[in-house]
């Protein structure tokens, strides 16, 4: 990735487990926009060639990767990622979060998943069968492209002001 200096604008990608398809809208968006766009993950994410994407392997242990990216971005900064704690963290610096099905992360939706998540936590720790997420559909994938180059162009918007 070319050195673009450290007041642009990133976008980081908790790529652990991210969908396929999300990765693909992520990777034509760095190279539309020319934002340097940077996945990181415990394992190997193949994110293909180019000057605006760059891949960073953090060693395996528990939230290792949401620490890489809480220390190394920057409030003006846009996020993907389907973790919650990583993103009630990032929300508090001032990033602009999102998951991968396009549900925008704020102070209050934040604070109100974080007590679901913990919850179901519970319930499955006392032996609760409580499901998981629906399956990833062709629905959220259109909603998180559209959400994801929305905040895109604000936030380009408001880092060129």
């Amino acid at each position: 990735m070319a050195d673009t200096g450290a007041d642009e604008l990133k976008i980081w990608v908790d790529a652990d487990a991210l969908p396929g398809e999300i990765k693909d809208i992520i990777l034509r968006a760095a190279s539309r926009v020319q934002l340097p766009t940077i996945f990181v993950a415990n394992k190997n994410v193949d994110v293909g060639i180019g000057r605006w994407v760059s891949f960073v392997r953090v060693s395996k242990g528990a939230d290792v990767a949401d620490f890489y990216i809480v220390e190394q971005s920057a409030a003006k900064d846009l996020c993907v990622t389907a973790d919650i704690p990583l993103a009630a963290a990032l929300v508090a610096k001032g990033l602009t979060v999102i998951d991968p099905r396009g549900d925008l992360y704020s102070e209050a939706t934040v604070a109100e998943r974080l007590s679901i998540r913990d919850f179901m936590a519970g319930l499955r720790d006392a032996g609760v069968q409580t499901g998981g997420p629906p399956p990833f559909s062709a629905k959220a994938k259109q909603q998180f492209a559209a959400r994801f180059d929305s905040l895109l162009q604000k936030a380009l918007r408001e880092s060129r002001v």
